[in-house]
């Protein structure tokens, strides 16, 4: 009978008897090589297969990477033997050209934590690819201060006839460890990547949960100065997705530089220190988290610069626009929004087929209040005039938090509102009423109108976001976000 300890032992003498086989058949290639320049030469040229760039370190600078006229051109045939013709006359081009990546430019500062946002094929991963080395730019320049470790394309070190202990070994020398780090690292690894006796068989007998898992723990366990995530941090079960969401928060109070690229726009807002949107390769807005994000959501609901009408009309425009404006204002002649803090720097945009003109905050009796208190039922209400004929609109409400954050919100969608046609002038008022429990401080309502085309896409037709600044007030202690009413018994056994 063979003990744990003799088992692991016996592997790991097997799996590393197959690492230096591996090795002394490179290095047969170099004993051809009749001298040391040539030899120079060949690691020189093997450096930039792997990294796609000369790396060029910034010791002593706050700099931890700097990118500059980034491009990336992929070939493009319109038929397989157009690729043939083209090899074998050269002077003869029969292709055309992608761009993934275009003259991009950016610095990232060490401890930045930088939030990478754009639609899918907008050019994100190949950016991180090409700064982690695994893909090669057409032209430009990237220069990284520090080791840099990925959370994409995990496990690409790792070779499938060999056991999970031995890529754990193999990984390490990829990354540039010594057999002591490595050594050092082993059992942090293990621990982390927690898939028992599966670490002593060949990697291609694993699942790909399993096999996601020990690639994050040989990626996440090398302590580096760079960490770039993509779309990663959701594998395995819950229990390893939280120790991958310690982890990154372990990374952020190191102050470690992290490039992190997310289709959750929850994740960025909290995670992020920065944000970048690339979009059709090029990098299109780089500045602070909430306004990148802002800027996202236009362009994921198919909104140009061009088409999105931002700040469409001012209340006086309204009035000498529609015949039937007077159903938009209170009884007292004048705008609900008046009576509230409104927000100088609200956030509007929409195809302008429809347009939020007024809103506000009323008990249930429908007097204005000017503070939330989280017990208390509330009414949140809208008044959207139409521009144009629209079919089926979505009335919604959101309340976010001052970091962008939504607290929470809903719409007429969700509670399975049928809201019918309306036609050009037409002026509808759209009520809330529930009670809003989180926790007291300081938020902002939203408000706005959509719809799905006939192509069932989603389209803004008017959208007024952080439109007034609240406080919510609450007559009791609260943890975390949300206030809980809850009946509590004890009974005494």
């Amino acid at each position: 009978m063979v003990d744990n300890n003799q088992k692991e032992n016996f592997t790991e003498n097997e799996d590393l008897k197959e690492l230096e086989k591996m090795n002394s058949e490179k290095m047969e290639i170099y004993d051809s090589v009749q001298n040391e320049e040539e030899i120079k030469e060949i690691n020189d040229d093997e450096m930039k297969n792997e990294k796609g760039v000369e790396e060029q370190p910034l010791e002593g600078s706050e700099v931890a990477i700097r990118i500059t006229n980034l491009s990336k051109h992929y070939k493009m045939f319109a038929r397989k033997k157009d690729r043939i013709l083209e090899t074998l006359f050269p002077s003869h081009p029969r292709h055309g050209v992608f761009s993934a990546l275009e003259d991009f430019n950016l610095e990232v500062k060490k401890g930045e934590v930088l939030g990478v946002l754009g639609k899918n094929g907008a050019g994100k991963s190949t950016l991180l690819k090409m700064v982690t080395g695994v893909v090669t730019p057409t032209s430009g320049n990237i220069e990284v201060n520090g080791k840099i470790s990925s959370l994409l394309e995990l496990g690409t070190a790792f070779n499938q006839e060999l056991t999970g202990l031995a890529n754990i070994y193999q990984h390490g020398q990829v990354m540039g460890l010594t057999n002591e780090e490595i050594e050092a690292k082993k059992q942090e690894i293990i621990d982390f990547a927690d898939i028992g006796d599966h670490l002593y068989q060949p990697v291609k007998t694993y699942s790909s949960g399993m096999f996601a898992r020990l690639a994050f723990a040989c990626a996440i366990n090398v302590d580096p100065d760079v960490l770039i995530v993509d779309e990663v941090l959701s594998v395995g079960d819950m229990a390893f997705q939280l120790k991958c969401f310690k982890k990154f928060e372990q990374f952020k109070k190191k102050g470690k530089t992290i490039l992190f690229v997310t289709h959750s726009i929850t994740d960025i807002l909290r995670n992020c220190t920065r944000t970048i949107i690339i979009d059709s390769g090029r990098k299109i807005f780089d500045g602070g988290v909430k306004e990148g994000v802002e800027k996202y959501k236009k362009i994921i609901v198919g909104l140009s610069p061009k088409e999105s009408k931002e700040g469409l009309l001012s209340d006086k425009e309204l009035l000498e626009k529609n015949p039937n404006l007077e159903k938009v204002m209170s009884k007292s002649g004048d705008m609900w929004k008046s009576h509230f803090n409104e927000n100088p720097n609200l956030i509007t945009y929409g195809n302008g087929a429809a347009e939020v003109v007024d809103y506000g905050m009323f008990d249930t009796e429908g007097n204005y209040i000017s503070v939330l208190e989280n017990d208390r039922e509330v009414v949140l209400k809208s008044k959207i005039i139409f521009h144009k004929d629209v079919k089926d609109p979505i009335f919604t409400m959101t309340v976010k938090d001052f970091k962008g954050l939504e607290m929470c919100g809903t719409n007429t969608l969700i509670e399975k509102i049928a809201t019918g046609e309306y036609k050009k002038g037409e002026v509808v008022e759209v009520s809330f009423k529930q009670k809003i429990n989180v926790a007291p401080g300081k938020y902002t309502l939203s408000f706005s109108c959509t719809h799905f085309n006939h192509r069932g896409e989603l389209e803004v037709l008017n959208r007024k976001y952080d439109a007034l600044l609240i406080e919510v007030l609450s007559t009791k202690d609260t943890v975390g976000l949300m206030r809980l009413d809850c009946d509590i018994s004890i009974k005494r056994m």
